[in-house]
C-alpha cells in the first residue's frame, strides 16, 4: 500500500520558484549598478549570485522530504 502524497512536495517546489523568480528580480535590479564595475568584478559577482540562491535549498528540500527544518 502507497502512502498518501504529502502537501508538502508541491509546496516546496512553488517555494523553491518563488525563491528563484525573487532572486532573479533582486540580482536584475542591482545589475545597472553593477554594471558599472570592471568585467572580472561583474564575473565573480554573477557567479557569486548564481550560487548564494542554492543555500537555502538545502532546509527547504529537508522540510520536503521529512517535515521538519532540522535534523
Amino acid at each position: 500500500m502507497n502512502p498518501q502524497p504529502s502537501w508538502r512536495k508541491p509546496a516546496g517546489i512553488f517555494l523553491i520558484l518563488m525563491l528563484i523568480i525573487l532572486w532573479a528580480a533582486i540580482i536584475v535590479s542591482l545589475s545597472t549598478w553593477v554594471g558599472d564595475w570592471p568585467v572580472l568584478l561583474q564575473a565573480i559577482f554573477y557567479l557569486a549570485a548564481g550560487i548564494v540562491w542554492i543555500l537555502p535549498l538545502k532546509p527547504l528540500l529537508r522540510w520536503m522530504e521529512l517535515g521538519h527544518w532540522r535534523d
